[in-house]
């Protein structure tokens, strides 16, 4: 067979892409409205937690800072519509932030000390492990401003706000506010192994499951573990670093003691204008994402999620960041494809940001090895499915 034409490409855009960019935005949008409705509540009945309408720009911890308001409104100005607090990982799986109040003034912490503590207080004969490259401690002291809530027990160890104990309380507003908001027919809170809170959400067209994930928003900083831009890259430009740098970036909840790390504002500045040149970055991106749900890897539960081809497209044009690299649809395609298959078959995928992570170093290595094997046919014939 010969490889795909621009007549493909068009064809291939026009009835799987844009039909998925449809579908994709429709749910979005009536996620987005039963989790607004579920984080009102939950506000209500716990300051500690804000409604995702409060992420980002609307932030309750920064509204006393108007210059930095300003800064964001400006630079946001003419955007296409972002929803800070939605990641969709897969059309069937997203993660959405819900940003915590009364914490603001974030300073890092240069202090080391040693934690000999377990999530519910006990004490331990050896101390817990360092957080990974990804993840930090928090602690209380760290912000110049802090409700007494944080202080208290019921999330506080020794000064240490605790992942785990965070989870535990939200977890507790969310299933006592899917009750009084009335929703039990449309959110079900899901069985989980560990304390991260998953809920299944009813759409109009199918079922979404929806990790929900308490954040605290640092706009004030940028990380000392994100030594980035490196040295001597083209992309992205001057401008547009100092831009992303000035958003800063936010720590999740996702693990029993360590916070994790967060880019969200960062990665959107860094998609917005990718294609201010001419180029076709967007379009490969796009098509790209459209073939690993449609061949390279489908279902519910994807071992390689939007995320990750987000970040195989960061470390491509960074790579590649003339305007020539991407005036050719099917070279830059490929090139693209290429850089994926390389990072799936070698089970490596580095953070943009952090670059000492691993992005699959837990991903399930077998499932990592059909999609590199499928990617390896592809590259070998590349044609599109348009069945």
């Amino acid at each position: 067979m010969k490889p795909f034409t621009d007549e493909d490409v068009e064809i291939y855009i026009q009835t799987k892409v844009e039909r998925r960019h449809y579908l994709v935005s429709k749910a979005v949008e009536e996620v987005q409205k039963i989790i607004q409705q579920l984080t009102v509540e939950i506000s209500y009945k716990a300051t500690r937690f804000q409604a995702i309408s409060n992420s980002g720009i609307h932030n309750e911890n920064i509204k006393d800072q108007p210059a930095l308001l300003a800064k964001w409104s400006a630079m946001l100005r003419g955007k296409r519509p972002f929803h800070p607090s939605i990641q969709v990982l897969a059309p069937s799986q997203f993660l959405i932030t819900v940003p915590l109040r009364g914490l603001s003034g974030y300073r890092e912490c240069q202090l080391r000390h040693w934690r000999y503590y377990t999530v519910h207080g006990a004490k331990l004969l050896s101390s817990v492990r360092d957080p990974e490259e990804l993840h930090q401690w928090l602690e209380v002291e760290q912000f110049s401003k802090s409700l007494q809530q944080w202080h208290e027990t019921d999330v506080n160890i020794e000064g240490d706000l605790v992942p785990a104990k965070v989870l535990i309380v939200f977890r507790e507003m969310v299933e006592k506010s899917i009750i009084s908001c009335n929703l039990s027919s449309k959110v079900t809170v899901l069985e989980s192994f560990s304390s991260v809170v998953r809920v299944a959400v009813e759409t109009s067209e199918s079922q979404v499951e929806v990790e929900l994930v308490p954040a605290v928003e640092i706009p004030t900083c940028w990380p000392e573990k994100a030594r980035w831009p490196r040295c001597l890259k083209r992309w992205p430009s001057q401008e547009k670093v100092q831009c992303i740098k000035s958003l800063g970036f936010d720590l999740l909840a996702r693990s029993n003691y360590h916070w994790q790390l967060c880019f969200s504002r960062a990665e959107h500045i860094l998609m917005e204008g990718l294609d201010e040149d001419g180029g076709c970055r967007m379009k490969c991106f796009r098509v790209m994402r459209q073939m690993k749900e449609d061949v390279w890897c489908a279902g519910n539960k994807p071992v390689i999620t939007a995320y990750h081809l987000q970040t195989v497209l960061f470390w491509t044009c960074e790579k590649y960041p003339r305007t020539k690299d991407w005036r050719c649809f099917p070279e830059a395609f490929l090139r693209l494809v290429q850089k994926l298959h390389k990072c799936v078959s070698q089970h490596f995928l580095k953070h943009y940001f952090v670059k000492n992570t691993n992005l699959l170093k837990y991903a399930n290595t077998s499932d990592l090895d059909l999609v590199a094997s499928k990617l390896a046919v592809f590259l070998e014939n590349p044609v599109f499915c348009l069945d």
